[in-house]
């Protein structure tokens, strides 16, 4: 890695989440798309070429990559901690698709091996530190709805069996509702109160079994092996509450919902699998009067997904911490696993990971501008 020269990134997973991904990674001047990588290499192909990333291949080929700083990592998450120590072991700083991993075991394995080797791990989701959460962290620090006390936050519809060609590993160990797109919310909610210390939760499944409703196996049955539906409630280092669905059972759509409520009044996020939207407060109405909203003027420039790869890489460069680090992966990983063992047992479980304050995005950070 030579300094001023933008970030060499390899990819490992060309599924369908890669093209968030390589859309921004290849628009970002402070780094550079040197390889994609999948098990299905013409799938690599195909990826390299239409983003115009010059070298593609095998897994292995963006690992023993010279010019490859940053892994990351996009298979399914129950290769996440594999593929990733994989790459610290090859000398390479690691961003992760959530989870980081499946089991507590891994994901701290993982770590220690970077932390030994004196590299870095990054996991998404990244959208916390888009505008929209940004600039809800600083109306909550300004005390524009006073003390917090409580959140709620709704993320249920149909199923991912909707859309997706190939949705089994989206109901099999390590996904499901609560660890496919629990990461945004939990790590959202985080970000605004501290670290989770403890939580309740009930679970069930809807269905055994479930069907493909489009793509080239589009009526392919295949089993479910993890609840679909969890109604979790969880206490936060700071004195906060919250309390949230995550469900895949239910033909109502009610997704994005996160809602922060003050001593004075209460805080709406945009979607948390977002990077930007409004960030709304309502208050207390005189009697007889409608509930009024005010829009909090918004923070930061909009992005997309890879912006904590940017975000590592220009902390790698600098010295300086990244935001979104493995730390926080793992501590929402041991969140969710504490839901599951509390949805299980019909116990209160204790969360005993804890994090150190999660700094801010500098308002006049530009994705786009090169600072390298």
């Amino acid at each position: 890695m030579t300094a001023h020269a933008p970030v060499g990134v390899g990819l490992i997973g060309a599924g369908n989440i890669s093209d968030q991904y390589l859309t921004n990674l290849t628009a970002f001047p402070d780094v550079r798309m040197v390889v994609v990588g999948d098990l299905d290499t013409a799938r690599a192909q195909t990826q390299a070429q239409q983003y115009g990333v010059g070298e593609w291949g095998t897994a292995e080929r963006v690992l023993a990559h010279p010019d490859v700083d940053i892994v990351v990592n996009l298979t399914v998450p129950a290769a996440h901690a594999e593929v990733s120590s994989a790459a610290i072991a090859a000398g390479k700083h690691v961003w992760s698709e959530k989870p980081l991993a499946i089991d507590r075991p891994s994901a701290r394995a993982l770590l220690d091996a970077a932390d030994a080797a004196g590299l870095r791990v990054g996991t998404a989701p990244d959208t916390v530190l888009g505008p929209g959460l940004q600039t809800a962290r600083r109306a909550i620090a300004r005390g524009d709805i006073g003390t917090p006390l409580s959140a709620q936050t709704v993320m249920q519809y149909a199923g991912p069996d909707l859309w997706h060609p190939d949705p089994e590993f989206l109901f099999a160990e390590g996904a499901g509702p609560l660890f496919d797109m629990g990461p945004y919310y939990l790590t959202a909610l985080v970000s605004l109160f501290g670290s989770i210390t403890r939580v309740s939760a009930v679970g069930s499944t809807g269905r055994a079994h479930r069907t493909i409703r489009t793509g080239a196996r589009a009526g392919t049955d295949f089993a479910v092996s993890v609840p679909t539906h969890i109604a979790a409630l969880a206490s936060f280092e700071g004195g906060a509450v919250s309390q949230s669905t995550f469900s895949f059972d239910t033909p109502l759509t009610r997704t994005g919902i996160v809602e922060i409520t003050g001593t004075e009044g209460t805080l709406v996020l945009p979607d948390p699998n977002t990077f930007a939207g409004d960030v709304r407060i309502t208050r207390v109405p005189l009697p007889g009067s409608d509930p009024a909203w005010e829009t909090v003027t918004p923070v930061g420039v909009a992005s997309g997904r890879g912006l904590g790869v940017l975000d590592m890489a220009r902390a790698i460069r600098t010295g300086k911490p990244h935001i979104a680090t493995g730390e926080l992966g793992c501590h929402v990983l041991d969140a969710m696993i504490a839901i599951e063992e509390a949805a299980t047992s019909g116990e209160t479980v204790h969360v005993t990971s804890k994090l150190d304050e999660i700094p801010l995005v500098p308002e006049d950070r530009d994705p786009y501008g090169a600072t390298l």
